[in-house]
C-alpha cells in the first residue's frame, strides 16, 4: 500500500458523495434510497481508499465488500444496542439498524458492476 493522490478518483468519491447526500435527502423509501444507495455506498468507500492510496482493484474490492458484509451483519445481531448506540441518530444512519439480505445483494453487485467498469475504463 503506497500512499497517493487520484485526482480521478477522488472526484468520483465526491460525485458519489453528493449523489448519497441527494438520495438521503430526496429519497425517503423505494429502490433508490434502499437498493441503489446501498450499491454505490460500497463504490463511494472503494473511489476514497483509490483516492489516497496505491491499491490493486480486486483485493480493495473484497476489503470494501468485507466490510460491507460485516457492518451489515453487526445489524443482523443488533451490535449497535450492545454498544448503547442503538437510539443515536448518526450511529444508525452510518452503520444502518436493519438486516436485509437484499442489502449484502446491493453491496455485491454495486462492487461486480464498477470492478468491471474501473478495470476496464479508469484503473489508472
Amino acid at each position: 500500500m503506497t500512499y497517493t493522490y487520484n485526482k480521478t478518483y477522488a472526484r468520483l468519491t465526491l460525485l458519489l458523495l453528493a449523489i448519497e447526500i441527494a438520495i438521503a435527502v430526496c429519497f425517503k423509501t423505494g429502490f433508490i434510497r434502499y437498493t441503489l444507495g446501498d450499491a454505490l455506498v460500497v463504490i463511494l468507500i472503494y473511489c476514497c481508499c483509490k483516492s489516497f492510496f496505491k491499491f490493486s482493484a480486486l483485493p480493495l474490492a473484497i476489503a470494501v465488500l468485507g466490510c460491507a458484509y460485516c457492518i451489515e451483519f453487526a445489524q443482523h445481531f443488533h451490535l449497535l444496542e450492545y454498544i448503547g448506540l442503538a437510539d443515536t441518530y448518526w450511529a444508525t444512519l452510518i452503520l444502518g439498524s436493519h438486516f436485509s439480505i437484499s442489502d449484502l445483494i446491493a453491496y455485491t453487485l454495486g462492487m461486480l458492476l464498477f470492478l468491471v467498469i474501473d478495470l476496464k475504463y479508469i484503473n489508472l
